[in-house]
C-alpha cells in the first residue's frame, strides 16, 4: 500500500506499473489567472491501448458504457483503501484517485462553481472497434489527471482481465500508445507489461487560423439540454452546441488546470445565438445498462452534420478546435459527444477511434 498525506492508493494484484503520488485537489489554487488572450489552453494526454483476447471480442451496440463500468470498478478495487460503501462520508474523499475521476469533487476552498455538486470528469474513453481477438480503446486524460496515469492504466488492465471482463471479454493488456501530438496519427509505445511506463510530455494542441466556411461533423450522439430539454434534430443551434463546449472548458480548466480560463462568457455567447448554420441531423439511441440502478436507459442524442458559410468564427474557433478532443454534452467519457470540423485550409487530425 502506498500512502502519504497527499493521496491514497492501493494497487490489488500484480503491480508492474507504479502510480505517481500527486495532489488532486490543488489544481484550482494557483493565483495565475488568465486573460482571453493568454489563456494557454488544456494540456491532453492522447492515448490507445491495446488488448488481444483468446476468443473473437464481441462489444455490443454501446462499449463506451461497458468499459466505464469496468473500468470504474476495477479502478475502485485498485484505489480504496477504507473499503466504504460511500465515497462521500470517507475522510479520504478529497484525495483519492477514484472520487477524482468517477465523483469529480470541487474543492472545499473553491470559490467559483459552488453550486455544482460534481465537476466535469478529466478522462475520455472512446472505443474502437473489435477486430477478431484484438481490440483498442483510445482515451484522453486532461490536465493533471495525466499524473495519474499509470494507476489509470493499471485499472484498464484489471477491469479487461476480470472475471467479467468488458460486455463479457476477457482481454490481455499487450501495449499502450501515446500519440506524439494530439491529432498528427504519429503514435509512440510508451508501456508494455512488466516494463517501465515511459509517458511523453502532454501538450496544447495548436489551433489553426479560422476557415471562412466551417463543418461540424457529429461522429457519436450529442447530448445537449435547453432550458432543461434535451435538444433535438430540428431545433438544434449552433449556440446550443457552442454554449455546452464553452461550458465544459471553463470546467475542466478551472478544476483540473492551474490556469483557468477567464473570457466573456456572456458576450460570447450572444454572439453565439446570432450564428446561422444549416443542420442535417438525426436522433440515434445507444441502449446502456446502469447496474447501480439496475435498469436499462436510452442514451440518445443528434448526429450528423452542421454547415456555417461565410460567417465571423474567430470569436468561438480556440474553443471549436479545442472541443475536437474534450467532446461535448453529458456522457462524454463514454465516447458520446464526439465531433470532427472540417474546413478547405484545415489539416486533416487522426485518433484513435469514434464508435460510442
Amino acid at each position: 500500500m502506498g500512502l502519504c498525506a497527499d493521496f491514497y492508493v492501493t494497487i490489488r494484484g500484480p503491480a508492474p506499473i507504479l502510480a505517481e503520488v500527486s495532489d488532486l485537489s490543488t489544481a484550482h489554487m494557483s493565483n495565475e489567472i488568465s486573460t482571453p488572450g493568454q489563456w494557454p489552453g488544456l494540456k491532453i494526454g492522447c492515448y490507445r491501448a491495446r488488448f488481444f483476447a483468446d476468443a473473437p471480442v464481441h462489444m455490443g451496440e454501446f462499449p463506451g458504457s461497458a468499459w466505464r463500468g469496468a473500468l470504474g470498478h476495477a479502478l475502485k478495487r485498485t484505489a480504496c483503501v477504507t473499503r466504504l460503501p460511500q465515497c462521500r462520508p470517507c475522510a479520504l474523499y478529497q484525495s483519492c484517485v477514484y472520487p477524482y475521476f468517477y465523483d469529480t469533487p470541487p474543492p472545499p476552498t473553491a470559490q467559483k462553481m459552488r453550486r455544482y455538486e460534481t465537476t466535469p470528469h478529466p478522462f475520455i474513453l472512446e472505443p474502437g472497434t473489435a477486430g477478431g481477438c484484438s481490440y483498442q480503446l483510445g482515451f484522453k486524460l486532461i490536465g493533471v489527471a495525466n499524473r495519474q496515469l499509470a494507476v489509470f492504466i493499471h485499472a484498464l488492465s484489471q477491469a479487461a482481465q476480470g472475471p467479467k471482463g468488458v460486455a463479457g471479454n476477457r482481454l490481455q493488456l499487450e501495449a499502450v500508445e501515446q500519440e506524439t501530438y494530439p491529432g498528427s496519427g504519429h503514435w509512440r509505445c510508451i508501456y508494455r507489461p512488466q516494463e517501465a511506463l515511459q509517458a511523453l510530455p502532454q501538450v496544447v494542441p495548436l489551433t489553426p487560423e479560422a476557415p471562412g466556411d466551417l463543418r461540424i461533423e457529429l461522429l457519436t450522439p450529442l447530448r445537449v439540454k435547453r432550458d432543461g430539454r434535451h435538444v433535438g434534430p430540428r431545433e438544434f443551434r449552433f449556440a446550443d452546441l457552442f454554449g455546452t463546449l464553452l461550458r465544459r472548458i471553463s470546467m475542466l480548466s478551472f478544476f483540473h488546470t492551474d490556469t483557468p480560463l477567464e473570457t466573456d462568457f456572456k458576450g460570447l455567447m450572444a454572439q453565439a445565438r446570432a450564428i446561422e448554420a444549416v443542420t442535417a441531423l438525426n436522433w440515434e439511441d445507444k441502449l446502456r445498462y446502469s447496474s447501480r440502478q439496475q435498469v436499462a436507459m436510452k442514451l440518445g442524442g443528434v448526429i450528423g452534420h452542421i454547415e456555417i458559410r461565410g460567417q465571423d468564427l474567430r470569436p468561438f474557433w480556440r474553443y471549436l478546435w479545442l472541443g475536437q478532443w474534450l467532446h461535448v454534452g453529458s456522457g462524454a467519457t463514454m465516447g458520446l459527444g464526439q465531433y470532427r470540423v472540417e474546413g478547405a485550409s484545415l489539416p486533416a487530425l487522426h485518433d484513435a477511434g469514434c464508435q460510442a
